[in-house]
């Protein structure tokens, strides 16, 4: 992981200095951060808005390979995983906490690494780290971070609030870091069986960036703002497409049609899924890690949400006594499961 040259055990600083160090450099960009680190607890005051808050853990080995992902982009991962909750909300993020357990194999270069990649993330986004703790754990890394957002009185968006006959809609394209994990995963199988091979990963940046480097969707929150479109109901694509649409529509008590060809795949995608010899449909409907967002708007705001090229109508809300369908290519219609629908294990 490092030469010995230039290795700092974090030990030689203490958890304070360790904290001073990671944190000294840092300014407040909202006005909603009152007090942030070196105090016992951060103040923050968002001035009359409601405030969201969400928390992820993220473990090595099993959130996170350390094999094939940079402590860079794992430092700018674990930041977007939390906004991207709170845009899934309709709320902006202002602050967030990070604490993280580290053993003595990392050295302090390696954290620097690290915390180079929160950094980013949180003024990509305008957000303020503002707490966490560090500590020592005995294998293994592990991170937690907590986001806090603010949104307008009654202007947050639950999962639960979907209407019959709403439209279901996507951000982006599925399936892209599902396609990477296989090239990583299958890279990594062959390196630890011969580590003279060079990884191969040449025309696969796309799918292997949406993996290690995802974005929150802001600009998604901001188009639906500005045109005045509030969703009914919305959640971000963490676990694959079909198991975030059963989440909507058990929670909103309905069923949905969805259509194959509606949902939205990237070229790279499908040429790198076709290399696994696999439907990138599955990918869409299975993978996760897209940090993309789904949401049902009424049908009176169709003519607004075509405005946006990055967002698809992939399908509409219908009775619950209907159940969750997807209507495929060839016009069949089949239950949507939690692993894509069963046709693709036939």
């Amino acid at each position: 992981m490092d030469t010995m040259e230039n290795r700092t055990e974090i030990s030689s600083l203490g958890e304070f200095g360790l904290i001073e160090h990671l944190t000294n450099n840092i300014e407040l960009q909202n006005a909603s951060s009152i007090v942030g680190v070196g105090d016992d607890a951060a103040v923050i005051d968002h001035f009359g808005k409601q405030t969201v808050i969400t928390t992820d853990l993220l473990i090595e080995g099993v959130h996170f390979d350390l094999m094939y992902t940079p402590l860079k982009h794992l430092g700018y991962k674990s930041v977007i995983v939390n906004l991207s909750d709170i845009y899934a909300m309709n709320a902006t993020p202002t602050q967030i906490t990070m604490s993280v357990g580290i053993s003595n194999r990392f050295s302090l270069e390696a954290i620097d690494e690290f915390y180079e990649g929160v950094y980013a993330a949180c003024e990509k986004y305008g957000v303020d780290l503002i707490g966490g703790d560090t500590a020592s754990s005995q294998k293994g890394f592990i991170i937690s971070v907590t986001a806090i957002g603010e949104v307008t009185p009654e202007k947050f968006v639950k999962r639960s609030t979907a209407q019959k006959g709403d439209l279901l809609c996507v951000s982006g394209d599925l399936g892209a870091a599902y396609v990477g994990l296989l090239f990583l995963e299958r890279e990594k199988k062959i390196f630890v069986e011969n580590p003279s091979i060079q990884p191969d990963l040449e025309g696969e940046a796309y799918v292997v960036g949406r993996l290690l480097k995802p974005e929150a969707r802001k600009n998604i929150i901001e188009f639906l703002e500005g045109q005045s479109i509030t969703p009914t109901a919305m959640m971000d694509i963490s676990d694959g497409l079909s198991s975030e649409i059963l989440h909507i529509c058990k929670q909103s008590n309905l069923g949905c049609i969805l259509y194959e060809d509606k949902i939205p795949v990237a070229e790279d995608t499908k040429n790198a899924a076709f290399k696994f010899e696999i439907d990138p449909t599955a990918c869409a409907l299975s993978g996760g890690e897209d940090y993309e967002l789904l949401f049902t708007i009424p049908q009176s705001d169709y003519n607004k949400i075509v405005l946006s090229e990055e967002i698809s109508v992939i399908g509409y809300m219908t009775d619950a006594a209907e159940g969750a369908k997807i209507i495929t290519k060839g016009n069949n219609t089949y239950p949507i499961t939690a692993q894509g629908w069963d046709a693709l294990k036939k």
